[in-house]
């Protein structure tokens, strides 16, 4: 066998990341003990997770109210994506920083910018003044994010992370899933501020218990100067400026205007090449700490991660925005039956995250793993081609149980492949590079669903005989009009109403085509993973302090950054 390799339990040659001789000595633990202070600090991860999945879907039921209160007209677009753009925007800033300052302190200010703009935009006297606070919210947001897999990565070993992760993730996957539900609850029930308001205090218990109970060690730097000095400035500069451009196109593509505008081809063509200019400008000398290296994509099982964690979420915000869209504009369904319709994904996703993560850690298998996820999603969204109107609810259930299954099973067994094909050093980088790929699967997942829906609905809106109707579900205004209230309004006209619902349930179906042959892709991608041994021990620089008799000597050990090294 060559250097690197090992037999495994199962009698499989499998590859293990070669480790650099001149790396300095690093936390090494075989057994990393698992006492109160790590499972308040996994809950208090576990509840910051689900509030900043919240964030991401809950403003969508509330935005009528939101227009009506403030108004700004267009300007409501900004809502929910400016918290996206800032959250997507900041990532890789906050992995490499995480490197430099180490992860406590940039996990309390990544809370406190989400308390912060959590609070603005409950207060917000204005669209302006809204659309500010959610981009405070999503700086803050994308931090907790990011840091929540990194820190979980700094305190239990690799085989070990997807039970842990796929428990947070698959939780604050429900969360979003359950967001348009619950923002309905708050406008119907009390006011749309609430929808914000409700992160004070919760978020301020997650931010308590991580101020009290998250010391992590880490070597502070000789100087702020030479601190800052490393971080990549110029290079997340460029990506900011790149994923602006892209997103922003994103905005207003088949809505405000056609894919074939100047204002949308340019900004995307500008972005872009801004991305490209941004990896070429990471390989250069003037470049000192990249903030993602190429050595993160040399390895193919870790780049074959990375791309499957995109179309992971790409295909799950897929079905999560248009399978609603099927229940309320083709079942007649009210947004918040629909909601409760979505049930089946949402339980087979939670649970099933759990077995992933769990089958990961007992067996140390995932390409097995990831297999029988993508292929479960395949034949879920195949089965959903043959939903329409005269579907039974036997039906839907079903074949939501098969996706959410597949949608569960890799949610916490992604992130570590990528990790345990690289060398721990890279750990943080290769994190913040995973969450800007889940957060741009989503917007991805979202717009080419959007535009194969819009694509199919433009060649069958002119069979639509009303003038009037047709005229309103043209130029890319199908989705927002995809409502009980909408369809039903066209009672009257039974063959009008029917028309109209035919024409949704066959631009749905394309949809589900389109995600099936994407999901198809996923399968064989999941064949260039190689098998490697996924490490047992942590072997990191930013393990858990170590509790010593005296808390006060942890918070001083922590702050002066004074690493006591692992005896050889």
């Amino acid at each position: 066998m060559g250097e690197g390799d090992s037999e495994n339990s199962f009698g499989k040659t499998t590859t293990q990341p070669e480790v650099d001789p001149d790396r300095p000595r690093t936390q090494k633990s075989s057994s990393p003990t698992r006492g109160w202070r790590f499972y308040t600090i996994i809950t208090s991860l576990c509840v910051s997770s689900c509030l900043v999945a919240l964030e991401g879907t809950v403003v969508s039921t509330a935005l009528p109210s939101i227009s009506r209160d403030l108004g700004g007209g267009e300007a409501f677009l900004w809502v929910p994506n400016a918290y996206f753009l800032s959250a997507t925007a900041f990532q890789p800033l906050y992995g490499q920083s995480a490197n430099i300052f180490g992860r406590r302190w940039l996990m309390i200010s990544a809370l406190v910018f989400f308390i912060l703009g959590s609070g603005i935009s409950g207060g917000a006297s204005s669209m302006g003044m809204l659309i500010a606070g959610r981009t405070i919210q999503g700086v803050g947001g994308g931090g907790c994010s990011m840091l929540i897999d990194l820190i979980i990565s700094d305190m239990v070993p690799v085989r070990q992370r997807g039970a842990v992760m796929g428990y947070i993730f698959g939780a604050a996957t429900v969360c979003t899933a359950l967001g348009p539900f619950i923002g309905g609850v708050f406008v119907q029930e009390a006011t749309w501020r609430w929808v914000f308001y409700l992160n004070l205090p919760i978020a301020g218990v997650a931010l308590l218990l991580v101020v009290l109970f998250l010391h992590m060690e880490y070597k502070r730097p000789a100087s702020w100067n030479s601190a800052l000095a490393r971080v990549d400035v110029v290079g997340n500069g460029i990506f900011v400026a790149a994923t602006v451009a892209i997103l922003s196109a994103l905005t207003y593509a088949g809505t405000e205007y056609s894919w074939s505008s100047w204002r949308i081809i340019l900004p995307l063509v500008l972005g872009f090449v801004g991305l490209g200019l941004f990896f070429v400008y990471e390989q250069t000398p003037w470049c000192i700490e990249p903030t993602m290296p190429s050595k993160l994509f040399a390895d193919r099982t870790a780049a074959a991660a990375f791309f499957l964690t995109f179309l992971h979420m790409l295909l799950l915000y897929w079905e999560v925005y248009f399978l609603p869209l099927y229940f309320q504009a083709v079942k007649k369904s009210s947004p918040t039956r629909s909601g409760v319709q979505l049930l089946p994904t949402v339980i087979n996703l939670m649970v099933f995250a759990g077995v992933g993560g769990g089958v990961m850690e007992k067996y140390g298998r995932y390409r097995e793993i990831h297999a029988i996820a993508f292929a479960l999603m395949a034949i879920g969204f195949g089965l959903y081609i043959l939903l329409d109107a005269s579907s039974s609810t036997a039906e839907w259930v079903i074949f939501q149980l098969i996706f959410g299954a597949g949608a569960g099973l890799p949610i916490g067994v992604l992130l570590p492949v990528a990790q345990g094909a690289l060398h721990e050093e890279l750990t943080a980088v290769a994190t913040g590079t995973w969450a800007v790929l889940r957060s741009f699967g989503t917007l991805w997942g979202i717009t080419i669903a959007t535009v194969a829906f819009n694509s199919r609905f433009s060649d069958y809106d002119r069979n639509i005989a009303n003038s009037t109707v047709r005229e309103k579900l043209s130029h890319g205004r199908a989705y927002e009009y995809g409502t009980r209230a909408f369809i039903n309004s066209l009672a009257d006209d039974p063959a009008l109403q029917n028309q109209v619902i035919r024409a949704y349930s066959d631009s749905i179906r394309l949809t589900w085509e389109v995600a099936t042959g994407l999901a198809g892709l996923a399968f064989l991608v999941v064949f260039a993973q190689r098998r490697i041994q996924l490490r047992t021990e942590l072997d990191t620089e930013f393990g858990m302090v170590r509790s010593p008799a005296n808390t006060d000597e942890v918070q001083n050990e922590s702050e002066k950054g004074e690493v006591a090294e692992a005896s050889a």
